[in-house]
């Protein structure tokens, strides 16, 4: 399986491409910004784009969206809860100073459970509320890695002193989400290095308070 990191923006949102090396079909995780660096490395990859997906729908994680799905012609997927961001990404990243563009509304919903294939590979949708109502997390069972968008990052956890956060419903959505996944499953965050579930399992703080 192709699967590719462009990190993008101020914040350094790790931007996923994930593709199938027999169809070519692939999908892009969190598009944040510089969509012509998330294009062009596409092209390098021989990718043709037919989803992409949101983790969660702050700014900093939706502000290419409009732009790539033009590009690419592809469909727009987020759960439900979080379909309120998208159209005011641009107000909300005023506030801090930056500047992007509001999403497009979703095509299709992400649900806990959901599969989203593309060629011959599948994502399992976690739903993992906390960061925001609506976030999730991506499991590709088969390769076991876990994106984990702003829900578990290496020896921290996502924030939630935001509108709509709950610190007690991240720390379930982890534990009862996350935490039964095996110890040598590959864990990519939306900031940051890698890390796995066993290590966050032995030395996360916020795991083991």
């Amino acid at each position: 399986m192709i699967f590719d990191i462009v990190v993008v923006g101020p914040l350094g949102v790790n931007c996923f491409i994930l593709g199938c090396e027999e169809t070519k079909v692939g999908v892009v995780v969190d598009p944040g910004a510089e969509v012509e660096r998330i294009l062009d490395r596409m092209k390098a990859l021989g990718l043709t784009i037919r989803t992409v997906i949101n983790t969660h729908g702050h700014f900093d994680h939706v502000g290419a969206n409009k732009q790539l799905l033009e590009a690419t012609g592809a469909k727009l997927m987020i759960h439900r809860e979080d379909v309120p961001f998208l159209g005011r990404a641009a107000d909300v990243a005023s506030m801090y100073g930056l500047a992007t563009e509001n999403s497009p509304q979703p095509d299709e919903l992400l649900e806990d459970g959901r599969a989203v294939a593309f060629g011959n590979y599948s994502l399992k949708v976690l739903h993992t509320p906390g960061h925001t109502p609506g976030g999730c997390c991506l499991y590709l069972a088969s390769e076991g890695k876990l994106i984990s968008g702003d829900t578990l990052f290496a020896e921290s956890v996502g924030r939630t002193d935001f509108p709509g956060s709950s610190h007690e419903a991240l720390m379930e959505s982890i534990r009862t989400k996350l935490l039964t996944l095996p110890d040598e499953t590959q864990v990519f965050p939306g900031h940051g290095p890698a890390t796995t579930i066993g290590r966050e399992r032995r030395y996360n703080p916020y795991l083991n308070g």
